[in-house]
C-alpha cells in the first residue's frame, strides 16, 4: 500500500518530525488541523507559530544536539515547540505541567537543557511553574521561558541529527529514564499507526492523550500529520466533553488507556444513558494502549460502542507501538496483536532462548523504532540491550494458537509465592469481572520467609466500599477460576487507584500504603 500524500510536485520524503507538517502547510495552508473549544486552527495559523518559535530559538543559541524541556499540556503552542525543535534540530523533551516543582527540577537536571519552556496558553499549572522558575515571557504569547542555561551542552553528531525528542518514562518501578526517541523511528510509526487505521484528512482523532508521551507524540501527533488527518485537541481528558465531541465534532478515532474508557463508561453510567447507543455518527475506529486491557472492559467498550476495541503493545522504548491488531478484526481476548512494519518480537527464557507458542517468558523486540538507548545512561542502556540489537523489555509475554502476543505483565510484577509464579494481571482480569469492581491492582508484599503475599486492591464503582456480601461474591469469582496460590491473602478497597499522567498505575505507592503494611 503506498502511504506517500505528497502534493503532485515532487517533494523529498520526509526525514523529519516537521517535515510532515510543512508537506501539509504547502499542499493544503488553509485546511483546518486543530479543534479546539474556542475555534479552528489552521496549518498555516500553526505555521506561524513554528516560525516565530524556530527564530526565537536560534537567537538563544539554540543548536542541534540542545535540549529543549516543554512544561505542557496539549495546545498548539506545544505543538509549534515540537515541530520548532525539529526545524533547528534541538531535542524536545516534554513534561506534564500537573507535576511537582520538585519533579520538574528533577527533570531540568536530567534532560540538562538550554531552554525550558512553561507553555501557559491553556495551563495555569504551566504558568505557575513559569512563576515559581522566574521565566521570562517568549516572543509568541502564551509562553514564557527560561534564560539560556551557558552550562548546556549539546550532544555531539551523527547523534545529534536522529533523535527528535526525549521521552521520560513514567517511572511506574523506579526512577525515570529519558528514552531517545528518533526520527526514523517516529516517521516509521506514523505511517504505520496512520496505515493501521486508514487515516485520511477526513478524519478526526480526539486528542487527550498528553503529546509529552510517547502515545501522544506518536499515534495521536505524528500520525496525524502524517496522514492530513485533523486532532480534536483537548488539554486533559474530561468525559463529559468526550461525549460531546463524539456526538457534535464529527470524532472518528477514539483512541486512549484503558483508564480513559473505564471514566468514560462509568460517566455514561452515572448520567443513566449507559442502556442506549451513544451518539457518535463519525465513530469508526477504537483503540487503548499504554497499559494492560483486561477483557472486563474491553467488553463492555465494545458493547457500547458497537466496534471492536483495538490492541496494541507499545512502550517509550520503541517508538509508538510494536504490535497491533488489525483493523476491524474482533477478538474474544486481550491480545495485543502482531508486530508492525519494521518491527521483530520473541518470547525468550532466562538464557535468551526462543520459547515455544504458550510459553510464558520476556518479549524482546528490535526494529526500525528502537531507542538510540538512555540519555547519558550508558549503564541503564547496557541493562536492557542484547546482543544482535535485541532489547529486553522486562514484560512478560507469550504466543498466542494464532501467532498474536498475549502480554502477560511486567517481569518485575511477578509474584512469586510458595515458590509458584503469580502474574498480577490475570488476577486483575479475575477482579475486574465482579460488577462493582472498576479496576484493580495487585502486588506481592515481602513476607519476612522471602515469600511473597498477593495482596489485591479494588476501586469500587461509586466510591464506597464492598460490602461483606459483595466481597464474599468476588472471593467466591475468584476461587472458581483461580488455583489457590494465586488468589489475594487480602482485598482492599481503595477510593482511587493512584495513577500516572499516562494512565498506569503506580503499584509502588501501594505498598506504602498504611493497609499494606499490616
Amino acid at each position: 500500500m503506498n502511504l506517500n500524500t505528497a502534493t503532485p510536485q515532487a517533494r523529498p520524503a520526509p526525514t523529519r518530525l516537521h517535515h510532515l507538517f510543512e508537506r501539509r502547510l504547502a499542499a493544503t495552508p488553509e485546511a483546518p488541523f486543530l479543534f479546539l473549544p474556542d475555534g479552528t486552527w489552521s496549518y498555516a495559523q500553526l505555521g506561524a507559530q513554528v516560525d516565530t518559535l524556530a527564530a526565537e530559538l536560534g537567537a538563544q543559541g539554540v543548536l542541534p544536539g540542545d535540549r529543549v524541556l516543554a512544561v505542557a499540556e496539549n495546545c498548539p503552542e506545544h505543538i509549534a515547540l515540537l515541530l520548532a525543535c525539529s526545524r533547528v534540530g534541538a531535542w524536545s523533551c516534554g513534561v506534564n505541567a500537573r507535576m511537582a516543582r520538585g519533579e520538574i527540577e528533577a527533570f531540568v537536571a536530567k534532560a540538562d537543557p538550554r531552554l525550558v519552556y512553561f507553555i501557559s496558553a491553556v495551563s495555569p499549572a504551566a504558568h505557575a511553574h513559569g512563576e515559581l522558575f522566574q521565566a521570562q515571557p517568549s516572543a509568541l504569547a502564551g509562553l514564557s521561558r527560561s534564560a539560556s542555561r551557558p552550562q548546556a551542552t549539546p550532544e555531539p553528531a551523527p547523534l545529534a541529527e536522529q533523535v527528535v525528542a526525549i521521552i521520560f518514562t513514567s517511572g511506574t518501578t523506579g526512577a525515570p529514564k529519558g528514552v531517545l526517541v528518533s526520527h526514523a523511528g517516529l516517521l516509521q510509526f506514523a505511517q504505520v499507526s496512520a496505515a493501521s487505521r486508514a487515516l485520511t484528512p477526513a478524519d478526526r482523532s480526539y486528542a487527550c492523550v498528553p503529546m509529552t508521551h510517547i502515545f501522544g507524540l506518536g499515534t495521536v501527533l505524528a500520525a496525524s500529520l502524517h496522514a492530513g488527518a485533523g486532532l480534536v485537541m483537548r488539554s486533559r481528558f474530561d468525559p463529559a466533553d468526550c461525549w460531546e465531541a463524539l456526538a457534535h465534532q464529527q470524532v472518528s478515532n477514539l483512541q486512549g488507556p484503558p483508564a480513559m474508557f473505564t471514566r468514560l463508561l462509568a460517566w455514561r453510567e452515572a448520567q443513566g444513558v449507559a442502556d442506549g447507543p451513544p451518539v457518535a455518527p463519525a465513530l469508526r475506529y477504537v483503540y487503548t494502549g499504554a497499559a494492560p486491557l483486561d477483557l472486563p472492559l474491553k467488553r463492555a467498550v465494545e458493547a457500547c460502542f458497537g466496534q471492536p476495541l483495538h490492541h496494541g503493545y507499545g512502550l517509550s522504548e520503541y517508538a509508538g507501538a510494536a504490535c497491533l491488531v488489525p483493523r476491524g478484526q474482533w477478538r474474544d481476548d486481550s491480545a495485543a496483536g502482531w508486530p508492525v512494519a519494521g518491527a521483530e518480537c520473541r518470547i525468550v527464557n532466562d538464557a535468551g532462548q526462543d520459547l515455544a507458542p504458550g510459553e510464558r517468558g520476556e518479549i524482546w523486540l528490535r526494529g526500525v523504532g528502537l531507542m538510540p538507548g538512555y540519555f547519558r545512561d550508558p549503564v541503564a542502556t547496557a541493562q536492557v540491550m542484547r546482543p544482535g540489537g535485541w532489547y529486553a523489555t522486562g514484560d512478560l509475554g507469550q504466543i498466542g494458537p494464532d501467532g498474536a502476543l498475549q502480554v502477560v505483565g511486567r517481569l518485575k510484577e511477578m509474584i512469586i509465592r510458595s515458590g509458584f509464579n503469580v502474574y498480577p494481571g490475570e488476577v486483575e482480569n479475575v477482579l475486574n469481572q465482579h460488577p462493582r469492581v472498576q479496576r484493580s491492582a495487585v502486588v506481592g508484599r515481602q513476607e519476612s520467609d522471602g515469600n511473597e503475599t498477593v495482596l489485591a486492591f479494588v476501586e469500587t464503582v461509586g466510591g464506597q466500599p464492598l460490602d461483606a456480601a459483595e466481597l464474599a461474591a468476588l472471593q467466591a469469582l475468584l476461587r472458581d477460576q483461580l488455583a489457590p496460590y494465586k488468589q489475594p491473602s487480602q482485598i482492599l478497597s481503595i477510593e482511587a487507584l493512584p495513577m500516572t499522567h499516562s494512565g498506569k498505575v503506580l503499584k509502588r505507592a501501594l505498598l506504602d500504603r498504611p493497609e499494606a503494611l499490616n
